[in-house]
């Protein structure tokens, strides 16, 4: 097992809105995050959201006097082109995303994304001066503690290696582990299984010169970083930071030792 870094990366929450909200619901809601920016300012966090494409313009606009940094939630693989339907890195940037999403086991399983696909997508938003978001996870579940970090980790292994593959080794990355069997679930993954992966995979980047920090998702909520804390730099919300006041009661729980 790799050994925990004596000292930590600057933690980072966010979440995204999928498709869950409309136009006004989601400009709501950008808005009520907004509000949030001192608390992640005096929890010395980095504070993310995601909302669909066609309200990135607006939230951006909601959120320019925050240090809130704006996410979308998939990109592809060319900066221009004859490719109907599909949203250039290059015009994510000017609209002032800062992350972009990529590979989501949702991405995976309904539209046949590959580790090729993720690849070149991270690389398209490294050149475009963003910062990837690659979600990471093994499909099966073990039913022995032991073996499944095990497969865990070998079936995460090639996604991350595949992901890194383009990208210049000082370029800034941030991996979502989510284990596909936990989203959506109605808990998260058991603790110590997720400590002791994020620990392996941890190692497996341990060389890089650029930063590569760790997150969680897959159910996670209130409560879930401190029992993760020893092995993630922070957490990918799902559908329990909808709640504005739930993601208010993570940042506050980052904000402990």
């Amino acid at each position: 097992m790799a050994p925990i870094p004596a000292q930590r990366e600057k933690r980072i929450v966010g979440t995204s809105l999928k498709m869950y909200f409309d136009l006004p619901s989601t400009a709501a809601y950008i808005s009520s995050v907004a509000a949030l920016s001192g608390a992640a300012e005096s929890a010395n966090l980095d504070l993310f959201v995601i909302p669909d494409f066609v309200s990135l313009v607006d939230a951006k606009s909601r959120l320019a006097d925050t240090s809130i940094q704006l996410g979308a939630q998939d990109s592809y693989s060319e900066d221009k082109g004859a490719y109907t339907g599909e949203v250039s890195p290059l015009t994510l940037s000017q609209a002032g995303v800062k992350i972009v999403e990529i590979g989501h086991a949702e991405r995976r399983r309904l539209f046949g994304e590959t580790d090729e696909d993720v690849a070149k997508k991270a690389e398209a938003v490294v050149r475009n001066g963003m910062v990837p978001l690659v979600c990471i996870g093994e499909k099966t579940k073990g039913s022995v503690a032991s073996e499944a970090v095990g497969l865990a980790v070998r079936e995460c292994q090639p996604q991350i290696k595949a992901a890194l593959s383009r990208l210049p080794d000082d370029a800034d990355v941030i991996l979502a582990y989510e284990p596909v069997w936990a989203i959506g679930a109605s808990e998260p993954a058991a603790a110590d299984h997720v400590v002791a992966v994020t620990q392996n995979l941890r190692g497996l980047v341990a060389s890089r010169k650029g930063r590569t920090r760790i997150l969680y998702g897959g159910s996670a909520g209130p409560g879930t970083f401190q029992k993760l804390k020893d092995g993630v730099d922070g957490l990918f919300l799902g559908r329990f930071a909808h709640d504005v006041k739930n993601l208010e009661k993570v940042i506050q729980e980052m904000n402990e030792p």
